[in-house]
């Protein structure tokens, strides 16, 4: 695979997981009639959310992580990358669509997403003044 193909995996992976949270937001919706909001229905709520929050954080780690691909970075590098975003976002997904407060889903999904931003941020800190 090249590291364009790497990337392209991985930007189609989350792209599905964002998908299937939002599918679930339209399921939510069909069922309680409710157009806008969420209504008075905590399960809408943790749907609208968990697909939410994918889209806030999801889309910042595929630029980069396609920035590291176009700059030659290691076809290993981006897989471990790859591989931890789409774990962590399918983990905290299903953390906040299922389970009200605080839970291992959403705490580890959060984390390793957190240390994905990290990586990328300083790979690509260090690459722009170092060449």
């Amino acid at each position: 695979m090249t590291a364009m193909q790497v990337a392209s995996l991985y930007v189609g992976l989350n792209l599905l997981i964002l998908l299937i949270l939002g599918a679930n937001v339209v399921r939510y919706r069909l069922s309680t009639k409710t157009s806008l909001g969420m209504g008075e229905n905590p399960a809408l709520e943790r749907a609208c959310r968990a697909h939410a929050n994918g889209a806030e954080w999801t889309p910042g780690v595929l630029i980069a992580l396609v920035v590291m691909a176009l700059i030659g970075a290691p076809i290993m590098a981006l897989h471990a990358i790859g591989v931890t975003l789409t774990v962590a976002r399918g983990i905290h997904g299903w953390g906040v669509a299922t389970q009200d407060g605080p839970n291992i889903g959403r705490f580890l999904g959060a984390l390793m997403t957190l240390i994905v931003y990290a990586v990328l941020a300083v790979g690509l800190v260090l690459h722009a003044v170092t060449g």
